[in-house]
């Protein structure tokens, strides 16, 4: 009798082998007839099998099955109905409606656990990426019956299956932890008790199958899909969705990143040292093939108002959204799209407001360095969002600030009578009204039920400007500040300049460059502000920096904004006050959080394992 596999008892269900794979195509399959040989030689449904990852499977008429490649972008993730997105999970941001995010920001999730694993009407996350998995592994077996293909057609479907494969497993591991590696179709008959690897190990394991997948892209001169900059089609392919091998370079140097950090690591400074190499191969292969780092002025084509950037690595373009359209609830507050209960809309907190430095390069992170920049005449608590780093304008909608359809944004009260009397855009008839004093601007698009514009809207999975911030985090660990990877042409500093600058900012402050442990909070802060709103990677960072516990006991704080006479005190005629949110508004932290759960059907079933904590 064999045993339940560890874990996944449920889910490799999903990967018991070829047959029920075939079985699951031809039922969803245009063709009748068809039969094991023609699904595995003939191209065009060897391809349609394999694009199963990218859109799921054709259920019936315009519906499709659920779990596809997208259950791992972060934007698909944000644009579902509970409305929340992961970094609303953190201290980043609030939501303004209470709904499942402050309940697992309270700690506790075992209740809806099933949203995030199975359930196909929400984000089956768990099922889709085995699901996927079946299908590379499959992909992979059959190869060899492909007939009347070229070499560069083969090469692109191992690149991918090995790609996705690997992007599976990471997406996986990000939300669960370690995982078993599964390389190989499994069969009935075959020993489904599979070991589970430690983080570690299934990083490296990550990165192996990378590295694979840019071979063979290189091999079907597939490192780009699109040509390069200047030549007709730029950013233009109709199969951009699908990854390069600049890409698979990329996820390696990101997956190694992991492997180093302080929630992963096994080899101490070697781990760091080979993150390094990895990021800095996967920056001047980047390069090679013509990827840049947008100006300024174009920064946010990274993901809005275009389809591809010629920064994006790899992207997922979204198509347009209408002001009102749905998947924006959790994104967007009713007062910007017109739903007075149903919105929620996500709302950055004054924690991380106060990471964004002023435009000479002092931090805000804390009272001490607010009066230290106060000191040098760079900062005022009363007229707090002049002299900000560019980004913060890009990012963030603040009191007074320019908003298409409002004016200059009106978040604030004033006591007439005795008693407060709300702005536009604290409008209290709003269910989802921002609690802490701002709103998110940087994937909005400006739209909004005064500006009814239909933006394009993209989601950057991995970009140059990461590899930049991988790379310097990576050095400086192996290398300290001013040192370099093996062969680099670039310290850690001035990986970290070089993001700074592109933003308008001024290098970081010779304070903080004197050790690897001063820099290290420069850049950490650097990856909140250059990616902030984009990939959750925050959720992930503080995780595998095991910074979450500081963060997420916080307080989370907001800002009261009350309108008064202009005066020597109040020079904006606003009274800022920093506040503390609500107490049903506030996180709290447990080690369990590090990971999620799995659902408590699956728990029962496991055998010969240890399952993560129930929270």
């Amino acid at each position: 009798m064999k045993k339940y596999i560890m874990l996944w008892t449920t889910c490799l269900l999903l990967l018991v082998g070829t047959v029920s794979c075939i079985e699951d195509f031809l039922d969803k399959a245009p063709e009748s007839g068809l039969t094991t040989e023609d699904v595995f030689t003939k191209y065009e449904n060897f391809k349609k099998f394999f694009d199963a990852i990218y859109e799921g499977t054709k259920v019936s008429g315009t519906t499709w099955r659920a779990y596809n490649i997208k259950l791992g972008y972060s934007m698909y993730i944000n644009f579902w109905d509970q409305k929340y997105t992961l970094e609303a999970l953190t201290d980043m941001s609030d939501q303004g409606r209470l709904m499942d995010a402050q309940v697992i920001k309270n700690g506790s999730i075992s209740a809806i656990i099933n949203k995030m694993t199975y359930d196909p009407a929400r984000r089956p996350m768990l099922g889709a990426m085995f699901s996927i998995i079946r299908i590379c592994n499959t992909t992979l077996a059959n190869i060899g019956m492909l007939q009347e293909v070229n070499p560069v057609e083969i090469n692109d479907f191992k690149g991918q299956a090995h790609f996705i494969r690997a992007f599976a497993h990471f997406h996986l591991f990000r939300l669960w932890g370690g995982m078993p590696y599964l390389n190989a179709v499994i069969g009935p008959d075959d020993e489904w008790d599979i070991p589970r690897l430690s983080n570690h190990e299934t990083l490296v394991r990550i990165a192996m199958d990378m590295d694979t997948a840019a071979s063979f892209f290189e091999k079907g001169e597939l490192m780009r899909r699109d040509p390069g900059p200047g030549i007709a089609g730029h950013l233009n392919s109709p199969e951009q969705k699908r990854p390069t091998g600049v890409a698979a370079k990329a996820f390696k140097g990101r997956a190694l990143l992991y492997a180093a950090s302080p929630l992963n690591n096994e080899l101490g400074t070697k781990d760091w040292e080979n993150a390094a190499v990895a990021n800095w191969e996967a920056i001047q292969i980047a390069e090679k093939y013509g990827y840049g780092l947008l100006s300024l002025a174009d920064y946010k084509k990274n993901y809005i108002g275009t389809t591809y950037s010629n920064e994006q690595l790899w992207g997922w373009y979204i198509g347009t959204m209408a002001y009102n359209n749905s998947n924006l609830n959790g994104l967007v507050n009713g007062v910007f799209g017109g739903g007075k209960t149903g919105w929620s809309g996500e709302c950055p907190t004054q924690n991380t407001v106060d990471k964004f430095e002023t435009k000479w390069g002092d931090p805000l992170n804390t009272e001490a360095d607010r009066e230290k920049a106060t000191l040098a005449g760079h900062y005022n608590e009363q007229d707090p969002y002049t002299n900000r780093d560019p980004r913060f304008y890009i990012d963030i909608i603040y009191n007074t600030a320019p908003v298409p359809g409002y004016g200059n944004a009106k978040i604030y009260y004033e006591t007439v009578n005795g008693a407060a009397v709300y702005a536009q855009l604290q409008d209290q008839s709003y269910a989802g009204i921002t609690r802490t004093g701002y709103y998110q601007r940087k994937t909005w698009g400006e739209q909004s039920v005064n500006n009814k514009t239909t933006p394009q809207h993209t989601d950057p999975i991995i970009r140059l400007g990461e590899l930049y911030l991988n790379y310097a985090e990576a050095a400086n660990e192996a290398y300290g500040p001013n040192g370099a990877a093996p062969g680099a042409g670039m310290t850690a500093l001035q990986a970290l300049n070089k993001i700074r600058n592109r933003a308008g900012m001024p290098d970081v402050q010779l304070q903080f460059t004197t050790s690897k442990e001063l820099l290290r909070e420069r850049i950490k802060n650097e990856r909140v502000i250059e990616l902030c709103f984009e990939g959750s990677h925050y959720y992930y960072d503080i995780r595998r920096w095991k910074d979450a516990p500081k963060a997420m006991n916080g307080p989370l704080m907001g800002v009261d904004i009350e309108k008064v006479p202009v005066s020597s005190a109040y020079p904006t005629g606003f009274k800022y006050v920093r506040v503390p949110l609500a107490a049903n508004r506030q996180s709290r932290w447990k080690d369990a959080m590090y990971y999620l759960p799995f659902d408590t059907d699956d728990t029962y079933k496991m055998k010969n394992f240890t399952p993560n904590e129930v929270w």
